[in-house]
């Protein structure tokens, strides 16, 4: 499984970094998920390797605009570009009007359906290749995480199986090891009932804004990665003196160690943290505060970055 980042900016764009975006993207490296949609998204996918068409389905973790504006736009591109596959969406129930007027008074007609899914009556959506359950967090406005488990990776046959039910050795078993249904002596015979996954699947759970990181307790064991906003620094927070929703890079990374998640991603940074180390605040700050209380795989997310999680669920920029 592989994150590539298409906004880590906080609120509003900045020249480096666009706002909310984040795609996760099956093993295979076609198929993909789109996290949050902020202004401009549709552009960062022109940078990347990633098809409108190959996307699966998109989830908005809460109604700001930084993380959903971008949506009319890449709708009504992905109609262009000839997309005719229906389009799974998950996103807060007061949104669903706001998409369909906006398409609607812009006189866009598109050429696949939209299946629009209340997030907050949605506890997991799933297809053949993830499941993707819902975790409710703590911002100024309602907002969720997303946990993303691939469903039966790298699938081999259950030959014992096959045995036993009397389909013999051949072609047949070629025809289910490629997921394709077949027909024995008469009777239907489904490839999901005889594949079986040869390791567990991975786990990357991908956060909206949040300022209580503890409200992952129950999710955050056994996950491989957790994407988390870092939008402050404890300095600039007590100098600001209220939190907006958000979290420091010190409460993100205090609650992964304790959870013991192995990488640890922080995204959504503030516009006010410069990449120059002589102007302050610095992005740097963001890191050297995270590492002084986290001793895992630490990665500050850059626009356009592609990140993968191994089998071995060690995190590793492409």
């Amino acid at each position: 499984m592989d994150l590539l980042f298409l906004g880590t900016s906080s609120g509003v764009p900045t020249k480096a970094r666009n706002v909310s975006a984040t795609a996760v993207i099956e093993a295979s490296g076609k198929a993909w998920y789109l996290v949050d949609c902020g202004e401009g998204t549709q552009h960062q996918l022109l940078h990347s390797p990633l098809s409108v068409r190959d996307l699966r389905a998109i989830f908005i973790t809460h109604v700001h605009g930084d993380h959903c504006f971008g949506l009319p736009g890449l709708l009504a591109s992905a109609g262009m570009s000839g997309r005719s596959e229906p389009l799974e969406m998950v996103l807060p129930q007061a949104l669903h009007a706001w998409v369909r007027q906006s398409l609607a008074v812009s006189d866009t007609h598109l050429p696949f359906d939209l299946r629009l899914h209340a997030l907050e009556s949605l506890d997991q959506w799933t297809n053949a290749s993830m499941a993707v359950n819902t975790v409710a967090l703590s911002h100024r406005v309602p907002s969720w995480g997303y946990v993303f488990t691939e469903v039966n990776p790298d699938p081999r046959l259950d030959s014992e199986r096959l045995l036993a039910d009397g389909i013999p050795r051949g072609p047949l078993w070629g025809e289910l090891a490629h997921g394709r249904d077949v027909e024995h002596e008469g009777r239907a015979i489904a490839a999901s009932s005889y594949l079986r996954p040869s390791r567990p699947g991975r786990r990357i759970i991908v956060c909206g804004d949040n300022d209580r990181p503890e409200l992952l307790a129950q999710v955050a064991p056994g996950a491989d990665v957790l994407v988390h906003e870092a939008t402050f620094t404890q300095p600039v927070l007590e100098r600001a003196q209220t939190s907006h929703g958000h979290s420091t890079a010190a409460a993100v990374a205090r609650f992964a160690e304790a959870a013991g998640v192995p990488n640890l991603v922080l995204t959504n940074f503030s516009a006010r943290y410069q990449g120059d180390p002589k102007r302050s605040p610095c992005i740097d700050d963001v890191r050297v505060e995270a590492e002084t209380h986290y001793s895992g795989r630490l990665v500050l997310a850059q626009d356009l970055q592609r990140y993968r999680v191994g089998r071995d669920a060690v995190l590793v920029a492409l």
